[in-house]
């Protein structure tokens, strides 16, 4: 069996994490399964100081360096701010090849700046998506943990990495040895492209408002049994009304309604990554019965939980053509 030649072009300033699981994941694959052959090749985009805090694997680009790659993956931790003219032919000639290019955490921005990522859907770290989509306005930026969009692939950064190179080892060699990579690295659960990145609350929110993320935060606390309105003014000190005013002028809704988004939202997160009945994650999500839940559920999807259920457990594991819209609502 012919190995799979993947190839890491990273620029100084990438953390070891970053590269390491991406690493792990394909060394694993191979660790587990005798008959998957990844042969992997480092390259630096700028040769590293010596007084870095850590030596980054590989040597320096030279002509011709990344022919015969089946796929190239750019690493960068902070957004890299131009491409040299020798590197920009290379990766403009991988392109025409039909090299698959992947992105880790800011290696989205070399690809973006010179647009090899327009038309695509690209996953951009929450703390860079607003300056993204002003500088690249025809690269289709998302919140999601990762993109894999035709011969495109990127990934948010942080653990959102393994999540991708788990994919990739699905589409390469089937979910069973995904799976059995995931729990040798005693990864609690593979994760989806599709799920959204868990921005901090106050980027959540919006607001650094200290009654506000007091209120979020015991709502968030309380989904099997919520609290009533009263009860979490009483906890944060405020009047009803008051926290009603707080809510209106920062969220555009009222407290009960935002607590109701936050409740449906967690509900059909447990839909799509768990096996519980639907009576169980009603309830477990402070729903008082099977109807009541599905009404809701409903109201606000457009869809009952087991239609929404149903509807994704047809379609193809990875196929992130279609994202879940009302998860950006509360």
């Amino acid at each position: 069996m012919t190995a799979s030649r993947i190839g890491f072009l990273v620029w100084p300033g990438t953390r070891a994490t970053t590269l390491a699981l991406a690493e792990e994941a394909l060394r694993v694959a191979q660790h587990v399964h005798p008959d998957v052959m990844y042969d992997l090749h480092f390259f630096q985009v700028e040769e590293m100081p010596s007084n870095a805090a850590w030596r980054l694997p590989g040597g320096s680009l030279v002509e011709d360096s990344l022919e015969g790659l089946s796929r190239l993956f750019l690493v960068a931790d902070e957004p890299p701010r131009a491409v040299s003219p020798t590197l920009t032919a290379m990766l403009k000639q991988l392109a025409r090849s039909g090299c698959q290019l992947g992105a880790l955490s800011a290696g989205v921005y070399p690809l973006a700046l010179l647009g090899l990522l327009d038309g695509y859907r690209a996953a951009v770290h929450w703390r860079w998506l607003d300056d993204f989509i002003e500088r690249f306005p025809k690269v289709v930026a998302t919140s999601y943990l990762f993109e894999w969009d035709r011969d495109r692939l990127s990934a948010c950064g942080g653990l959102a990495v393994l999540d991708l190179f788990l994919a990739v080892l699905t589409r390469d060699h089937g979910a069973e040895l995904a799976g059995a990579v995931s729990e040798e690295l005693v990864v609690e659960r593979i994760r989806e492209g599709s799920e959204r990145q868990r921005v901090p609350l106050q980027n959540r929110i919006g607001s650094s408002h200290p009654k506000l993320t007091q209120a979020v935060l015991l709502m968030e606390a309380n989904i099997e049994e919520p609290l009533t309105t009263d009860e979490i003014a009483q906890h944060v000190s405020v009047s009803r009304r008051q926290l009603e005013r707080i809510f209106k002028q920062y969220l555009n809704r009222v407290p009960s309604q935002y607590y109701l988004e936050l409740r449906l939202n967690k509900a059909r997160q447990m839909l799509i990554q768990t096996s519980k009945s639907i009576i169980q994650i009603g309830l477990s999500c402070g729903f008082s019965s099977g109807p009541h839940f599905s009404s809701a559920y409903r109201n606000f999807f457009g869809a009952t939980p087991r239609e929404d259920r149903n509807q994704r457990r047809s379609g193809t594991p990875f196929d992130l053509t279609t994202p879940s819209a009302p998860a950006d609502r509360g």
